[in-house]
């Protein structure tokens, strides 16, 4: 099975919590503060594998939690970071955030790397929290949380050559003749219905990746039939080779199939044009063949190159297979965004939504909801093992404006204030 897209959730390792701890040497009275800090979390990591050509691996796991940094040791010794997590994805794998289309990472090379979630940095020990004014303090924090998100992954495969064409018209036959690849061969329309790929070497010892895409039909680029899951896998290839039945077996009008392709590669994105096609006139062994390609050159009036070939019989394969190569060779890679030549340097500056640390609702019964991803983070980095650090929480959240808030909001001496799943009693 071919897998090109699908979801999985990642969470960062948290960091290590921050430890209190006093020296407690001989001969040094009054030993102060030797808490360690926590170790970082580990990260997770997407590393490019040449050698995976699904994502076939994350239908059976979707869940990549890194593990947490190493708690803060007395003695003031910082605890261990720990080791990334890395993740194996195929060349061409794109990343997205789920809900927002953002993408994190395009993924292409063998051994390029992308950080998806970041860990946590360790919390801090008490050595870290001593003043003159409280030169032995028993405050401590926890790590902070890991990054954690949803993304979609999504495989565009990484080809030099693009078969496109109707279904049925011998992409799949041309691409078994020229390569090593087997793809499922069939009478019947959409036997391509994943990506096959193989490696074509010509005469000449050059070789290129070729590609044959699930057929393509009329309003593909609004997701008809294959669509949209082919046209994604076009967007990388740097030449496209047009397959035509010129048999008109099947009755329809080459002409005609021919405008229809290229109309819905235009549709997709416009930049799918820029790229050199070249025009195989296949199942030239057939009767009716010859007269219609005569036909479809006076009706083409263009400057495209045609290769007359029969996938079945060889003819014609030769030269066609020379012009590919050549074309690959001098084809750039084409970027999927246009970038705007501008020799002037130009910063835009945007009007940016203030972040609201947090939030206030109230349940039926009357309790005071406190949310909001800051004093979210805040509350799991407070150790509330210690009286000194749930004091520090309390000056934080006044520092916050939490407290005013709630009085706002009408809370009073004795009302309940929920933060995460832990209850408060509002004092004042």
């Amino acid at each position: 099975m071919f897998v090109d897209q699908v979801k999985v959730y990642v969470k960062g390792g948290d960091g290590g919590n921050g430890m209190v701890a006093f020296r407690r040497e001989k001969y040094v009275p009054n030993g102060g503060p030797a808490g360690g800090d926590g170790g970082k979390g580990a990260d997770v990591i997407f590393e490019v594998e040449e050698g995976l050509r699904t994502l076939m691996d994350f239908r059976y796991k979707r869940h990549f939690k890194a593990e947490r940094g190493e708690h803060g040791m007395s003695k003031g010794m910082h605890g261990k970071n720990s080791s990334p997590m890395i993740v194996k994805v195929p060349p061409g794998t794109v990343v997205t955030v789920e809900g927002t289309g953002q993408v994190i990472a395009d993924l292409t090379e063998h051994g390029q790397q992308a950080i998806i979630a970041k860990g946590g940095r360790g919390g801090r020990g008490n050595t870290r929290f001593a003043t003159p004014a409280n030169p032995a303090p028993e405050i401590a924090e926890n790590g902070e949380p890991g990054q954690e998100r949803d993304v979609i992954l999504e495989l565009k495969v990484l080809a030099d050559v693009g078969l496109v064409g109707f279904p049925s018209v011998g992409k799949s036959t041309l691409l078994s003749i020229v390569s090593a690849a087997k793809p499922k061969i069939a009478e019947y329309h959409f036997t391509t219905i994943v990506p096959n790929l193989g490696v074509v070497e010509t005469e000449d010892s050059r070789s290129f990746v070729m590609a044959d895409l699930p057929g393509l039909i009329e309003g593909a680029h609004q997701g008809v039939g294959l669509g949209h899951q082919f046209l994604r896998h076009i967007e990388r290839t740097r030449v496209i080779v047009h397959v035509i039945d010129m048999s008109g077996m099947e009755g329809r009008d080459p002409y005609e199939d021919y405008l229809t392709i290229n109309d819905e590669l235009k549709e997709y994105n416009l930049r799918l044009m820029e790229r050199p096609q070249i025009i195989v006139a296949n199942k030239m062994d057939m009767p009716d063949a010859d007269e219609n390609l005569k036909v479809f050159k006076e009706k083409l009036n263009e400057d495209v190159k045609i290769f007359p070939i029969s996938a079945i019989t060889r003819q014609g394969l030769r030269d066609l297979l020379f012009e590919i190569a050549d074309l690959v060779e001098t084809t750039p890679e084409f970027p999927m965004e246009v970038e705007e030549e501008d020799t002037e340097h130009r910063v835009l500056y945007k009007h940016e939504k203030e972040e609201i640390d947090f939030k206030i609702t109230r349940e039926s019964d009357g309790t005071f909801v406190v949310s909001g991803d800051k004093i979210e983070k805040l509350f799991k980095m407070t150790n509330f093992q210690r009286e000194e650090s749930i004091r520090r929480f309390a000056r934080q959240l006044r520092g916050m404006g939490v407290d005013a808030a709630l009085r706002e909001k009408g809370a009073k001496h004795g009302d309940t204030v929920k933060l995460e799943d832990y209850e408060f009693e509002f004092v004042e």
